[in-house]
This record gives structure tokens, C-alpha cells and sequence, in this order.
């Protein structure tokens, strides 16, 4: 559910040990995928098909609505079959749109200088995660990289919640999640996730929504301009 009014988030870092950031959207501007899959990929899906893009696109809404909230949704390997297409290739022939949100370097290296653990957590499948991470910069700051596809399960399910922290052995109450999608929050809510941020940019291109549920933030500096650290 989106609001127009912000509930402001206020981070108590004393009491936080584990930062778990999401990729696209959070950490990266969602306007490479918004283009990728909305248009790109239905201009190119149009031709292999002998369809008009309108046609393309349509059908192509229907294919990702199906895979919604799945570990298939993600899986590029998947829409290379499904589709006939290579999605790396494609994806690669854009990725001067990959970019990082501003601020986002700042809040990494203030999460360091805390001495967090650092947590990258993405549904985004293995080979997306490589070539996002080969034009944003940002790889290293994290302790471990963590895709859907290792856990087995999506961000949305509640059963990716459980294998995390099996996997990385956090304390949940102490910990911070910060996602775009107010579906995955709401998961790691149930789970027991401690602090909870909504990205209400996740794209450069498309107006803030802010959550009627949860604390957002338009940018990253405003987690670190409240702390007294």
C-alpha cells in the first residue's frame, strides 16, 4: 500500500549488527530493468516473433505476471528459453544504464566504519548479479553476496527467510532490511526483521511512492544524516 505522506526512518545503530540491502531498486536504479524488460526486450521479442511490439509487450506482461514473486521471475536462463533470446547478451548491450543510486557509496562506507555486517540480498539470478556488479562499483563493501537462487527460494517467501539466516546466522531483531518492495518487507517483518526501510526512488524516472506501512527513505543520505555517529 503507497501513501503521499512520509513516515520518516530513524535507524537505532547501537542496536542494529546485520545490514541487509536489496540490489535493484535499492542499491541501483530500477530504470535499466523497467527499460529492459517494458520495452528492450519486447522490441527484440517482436522480431524474432514477426508481431508488432505492441503485441510483444502484452503477451511478455502476462509471461512475467505468471513467474510474479517466484525464484522464475528472476532466472535469466529461464527467459532465455522461454523466449528464444540470450537476456545476458541483451542485457549486456545496455548496461550503460546500469547505475547507483547517489549516496549509496556514502552509506556503504558508513556502515564499514560502523563495523556491520554487510549483507547484499537480491532475487536478481547469479549472472545478473555479475554483470550489474561489473559497471556498479560496489561489490566489495559487502561481507557476502547473496542471490535468491542460492537460498532456493524467493524474497518473498517466507521460507528464504528461515534458509538466510541458517546461512548467515544473524539475530533478525537485530538486524535492518532496506527493499523496494513492500511485499519482501513484509515478509522479513513476519520473520521477525528488526528495522525495515521502503526505497521510495527505486527509479530515477518514475515519481516517490512512499509506504503507508513502513519508514522510507528517498535517498540513503538520509539514514546517514540522522545518526549522531
Amino acid at each position: 500500500m503507497h501513501s503521499s505522506i512520509k513516515i520518516s526512518a530513524h535507524v537505532p545503530w547501537d542496536a542494529i549488527d546485520t545490514v541487509m540491502l536489496d540490489m535493484d531498486g535499492t542499491l541501483l536504479d530500477k530504470h535499466f530493468d523497467d527499460y529492459f524488460w517494458e520495452v528492450y526486450l519486447p522490441e527484440h521479442y517482436s522480431l524474432v516473433h514477426d508481431i508488432s511490439v505492441e503485441e510483444a509487450a502484452i503477451e511478455l506482461m502476462e509471461r512475467y505476471r505468471q513467474a510474479e514473486n517466484s525464484l522464475q521471475w528472476s532466472d535469466i536462463e529461464h527467459w532465455s528459453r522461454e523466449l528464444n533470446l540470450d537476456i545476458p547478451e541483451l542485457k549486456m548491450r545496455i548496461d550503460h544504464l546500469i547505475d547507483v543510486h547517489p549516496h549509496v557509496p556514502e552509506f556503504l562506507a558508513f556502515c564499514r566504519k560502523l563495523g556491520k555486517k554487510l549483507y547484499l540480498v537480491t532475487n536478481a539470478h547469479p549472472r545478473t548479479l555479475a554483470i550489474k556488479l561489473d559497471k556498479a562499483d560496489i561489490g566489495a563493501y559487502f561481507d557476502r553476496l547473496i542471490c535468491a537462487d542460492e537460498v532456493g527460494f524467493a524474497k518473498e517467501e517466507p521460507q528464504f527467510w528461515h534458509q538466510l539466516q541458517e546461512l548467515l546466522q544473524f539475530d533478525p531483531a537485530r538486524s535492518l532490511l532496506a527493499d523496494d518492495t513492500q511485499k519482501v518487507l513484509r515478509t522479513a517483518e513476519k520473520h521477525g526483521i528488526g528495522c525495515l526501510i521502503h526505497i521510495a526512488r527505486p527509479s530515477s524516472r518514475r515519481p516517490v511512492s512512499y509506504s503507508a506501512h513502513y519508514p522510507s527513505i528517498d535517498s540513503f543520505n538520509e539514514l546517514i544524516a540522522e545518526s549522531n555517529v
